[in-house]
């Protein structure tokens, strides 16, 4: 069985695939087209096929020939769906003219694991185990996978999945081919800030005689950088980017609020804890300066990405073994991204895997990164993402078979 080999004779499809998804991308939890190609690749295979009942999602079930019917295995792999509102500036002939863009390279993912849907379905006879292939939509802020959580995806195969692997292209920081992962924390939780600042609005020429709520925004958006660096421990660092700020309809006008969004990065329960309480005081504290009164709703929204260290290092030798010796590096550091796929990795021990897919040429240094309008994924990668996919599910299967005989 040499999945590779197998993955290398599927490219044509798989690039086909990939850039009919790239030209018609969907946008949030409901993404019709998507999912009537992904269940028309999918036709034909021996699979148990679902979808969703309040979003678009697919989950596919194959049953291993080799499964143990008393005490079976099931690995879970995911890729997610959707795509950006991002007016696509690439010009390539595959591009997206419908204002949305997959600049996450979520194309690639779920051609991905198409590739491998067809890939362990060849191979079927050889799978000790049962093997969850998780199509989901709405991953770019619309927490998708809490959602096909919630609809039981974890216990799609009649029994709650025992590892789970996730991936993930970058059109940057990465030579085309180059997995990576780290164990520990992989990606930063995601937590959302909305502020609101009540005043009372007034004559621009006569600021003393209200009370301005846009200076009271201001000295609160430095204050909140300044607390970043002042209260919280350079070593469990915490990133707040306020994104979205708005007040008052004319220059002249001091208005009766100001309000401002912000996300908020972390890394720890720590940080968490002890956000929730800082950013209020110091909110609060200068609202009080102000004489104004202000509204803070500071909201988990996803958790760390937190890797499971032996199933780093397992993945660590299947790509090795599948892809070659050079084509997998350790991360240093975890990245300030944030992903869903972390409530998986919350409930089933796994691993969440990077892959570069920089275009040819282009220094990855240099490259737009993803979420860009000219970012770019080089779809030659497919075949090795398919078949890296498929040899964690089967490697994976047929090691804790092998332990428990």
């Amino acid at each position: 069985m040499d999945l590779k080999d197998d993955a290398v004779q599927m490219r044509d499809e798989l690039v086909a695939l990939r850039r009919a998804l790239h030209r018609e991308p969907e946008i949030g939890l409901d993404l019709p087209r998507t999912q009537e190609r992904v269940l028309e690749a999918l036709q034909g295979l021996p699979l148990e096929i679902s979808t969703g009942s309040s979003t678009t999602s697919v989950t596919a079930v194959l049953r291993g020939g080799q499964r143990d019917a008393a005490e079976p295995t099931t690995v879970l792999l995911r890729a997610d769906m959707d795509a950006l509102p991002v007016d696509e500036r690439t010009g390539t002939d595959f591009a997206s003219r419908n204002g949305a863009m997959h600049a996450c390279g979520h194309d690639l993912h779920t051609t991905a694991l198409v590739g491998a849907a067809h890939l362990l379905s060849r191979h079927r006879d050889h799978v000790a185990g049962d093997v969850v292939l998780m199509f989901q939509p709405g991953e770019e802020g619309f927490d998708g996978a809490g959602t096909m959580i919630a609809e039981g995806v974890l216990d799609a195969a009649g029994r709650r999945a025992d590892y789970a692997y996730g991936m993930h292209v970058f059109a940057n920081q990465l030579p085309a081919g180059m997995f990576a992962s780290r164990p520990g924390p992989m990606l930063s939780a995601s937590h959302r800030l909305d502020v609101t600042v009540r005043g009372a609005g007034g004559h621009g020429s006569a600021p003393h005689t209200a009370k301005d709520p846009v200076v009271a925004a201001a000295e609160m958006i430095t204050s909140l950088q300044t607390m970043v660096t002042r209260s919280v421990d350079i070593f469990d660092p915490v990133v707040i980017t306020i994104g979205v700020l708005r007040a008052g309809t004319r220059r002249n006008i001091i208005p009766d609020t100001a309000t401002f969004e912000a996300t908020v990065r972390l890394y720890s329960a720590a940080s968490e804890e002890l956000l929730n309480t800082t950013i209020r005081r110091v909110l609060e504290g200068v609202a009080l300066a102000h004489g104004v009164e202000v509204d803070v709703d500071f909201r988990p929204q996803y958790p760390v990405t937190v890797n499971n260290a032996d199933e780093v290092a397992f993945g660590e030798r299947v790509i090795r073994d599948v892809i070659g010796e050079q084509w997998y590096r350790e991360l240093d550091r975890p990245s300030s991204g944030s992903e869903d796929f972390s409530r998986v990795l919350d409930a089933v021990p796994g691993a969440f895997i990077g892959l570069g897919a920089c275009m040819p040429g282009i220094d990855p240094a240099a490259a737009p990164m993803n979420h860009s309008p000219r970012a770019e994924f080089f779809d030659g990668v497919l075949p090795d993402a398919a078949a890296v996919y498929s040899a964690l599910a089967v490697e994976r299967l047929a090691h804790v078979t092998g332990a428990r005989r």
